[in-house]
């Protein structure tokens, strides 16, 4: 028995010292990140706002996007979400350079009116530091891929405000059909401590309010099916549209610096013929409309193509909030033309395309409990549900690897489709 008692402490000794490794170090780092992604968070909303009252600034979107090209010629790694995913995957090196040039890269675009959103900055700045803090600490190998994704964590929490979201997107995003439950606990402590850093620094995350919920009785659960299979096609439309924009851009025009003007002045052409900045920058106050049970029939489709132009030429930015945009504004059209409340389905529509597009429901599903709260759990989880096994295997990211079926418990291993 007194044996017995002296392995049992010793392994409890064991677990306490990691645990208290790890509340310091992603703690630390959470909390670094979050004043980080706090900042920029409030920098992409002061420029922003700033060009909002200054339209002029979306005329010099190609000088704008020319300097761009020339910060990134000084990154011989050609950063991007892609390489943080690898670098969790097979340890590949994440840069230190990655995180200011992708911050610097990202205001520009959305204070010169790039159409794109802030996650993709996000996750590559959280997994540039969070790597290089795991380099600094002289963690192996595989505590630094934990690192990266406390990285990841922490600056989705930063910017959205979704610590739960946060901490299960990191551990689901890198390999469809495994959860790395290894870094719960670490992505859990760095993505609270970066809601609480970003809080302190003034910046705060989403939220939005249903106006109306409708019973879940046969006529609104048909109808959420529904919406969920066309959000479905429609994640999937947007995945074809930005990766086939990027590659049609590197084919035809190969040219970086001409690539980006070009993509610039089409920005500014489509803006001038549509007489609306809607589609400029995130969007967010568009998406809020949506929530609101207001859209214009076309503002899913014509953000895809702002998304693809200024993304597919070179500017820097994410595709997850013009996701939100694009699913809050089709679901809230959906509701309009079906009778299904539109602020619902504009709720619902965010969720699903989401899903559709990162291959995450576990995430989805706790995002719209965060940004939504848990009353319209049903429609979530049919949303969420239905979109992820009806997206097929298209992604955002091509590194993203789906390890297993979406209709069968059978092992696939094969990265997404673009």
């Amino acid at each position: 028995m007194k044996k017995m008692i002296e392995e049992c402490l010793k392994k409890c000794a064991e677990r306490a010292f990691i645990l208290l490794r790890w509340l310091a170090a992603a703690g630390l780092t959470g909390w670094i990140l979050g004043v980080v992604g706090g900042w920029f968070n409030l920098a992409v909303a002061n420029v922003t706002t700033f060009r909002g009252n200054h339209p002029w600034m979306l005329y010099l979107l190609p000088v704008a996007g020319l300097a761009i090209v020339a910060l990134y010629k000084l990154d011989p790694y050609h950063s991007s979400t892609n390489l943080v995913l690898k670098g969790i995957q097979t340890g590949a090196y994440v840069p230190l350079r990655m995180a200011p040039l992708i911050v610097i890269s990202t205001v520009l675009t959305h204070a010169f009116g790039g159409s794109a959103g802030r996650e993709g900055a996000a996750l590559q700045l959280g997994g540039s530091l969070g790597g290089t803090f795991g380099k600094w600490m002289k963690m192996d190998e595989y505590d630094r891929k934990i690192m990266i994704m406390c990285g990841m964590s922490a600056a989705f929490s930063a910017l959205f405000g979704t610590p739960l979201t946060a901490t299960v997107f990191a551990m689901e995003v890198i390999s469809v059909g495994i959860m790395e439950y290894a870094a719960l606990v670490p992505c859990a402590v760095a993505s609270l401590a970066a809601r609480g850093a970003a809080a302190w620094v003034g910046a705060h995350g989403e939220q939005f309010t249903i106006t109306e919920i409708p019973a879940v009785d046969v006529r609104s659960v048909v109808l959420t099916i529904v919406l969920a299979v066309l959000c479905a096609a429609v994640s999937i439309l947007f995945c074809m549209i930005l990766h086939h924009t990027e590659h049609w851009y590197q084919k035809r025009i190969p040219n970086e610096w001409v690539r980006i003007v070009s993509g610039a002045l089409l920005v500014i052409l489509m803006t001038a013929l549509l007489g609306t900045t809607d589609y400029l920058g995130a969007g967010m106050d568009v998406v809020a409309k949506a929530v609101a049970g207001e859209t214009v029939a076309a503002a899913f489709l014509i953000k895809m193509v702002f998304t693809a132009v200024t993304l597919g030429s070179g500017f820097k930015g994410g595709e997850i909030v013009p996701t939100l945009f694009v699913g809050a504004t089709f679901g809230c059209l959906f509701g309009q033309v079906t009778g299904l409340a539109p602020s619902l389905a504009a709720a619902c529509g965010m969720a699903a395309v989401f899903c559709g597009v990162t291959n995450c429901p576990i995430s989805s599903l706790l995002l719209s409990f965060e940004l939504f709260g848990f009353q319209c759990m049903p429609f979530f989880l049919l949303s969420v549900s239905i979109s992820y096994l009806e997206s097929g295997y298209f992604g955002l990211y091509h590194s993203q690897k789906i390890l297993y079926s979406k209709t069968k418990l059978q092992f696939i291993n094969r990265q997404t489709k673009e």
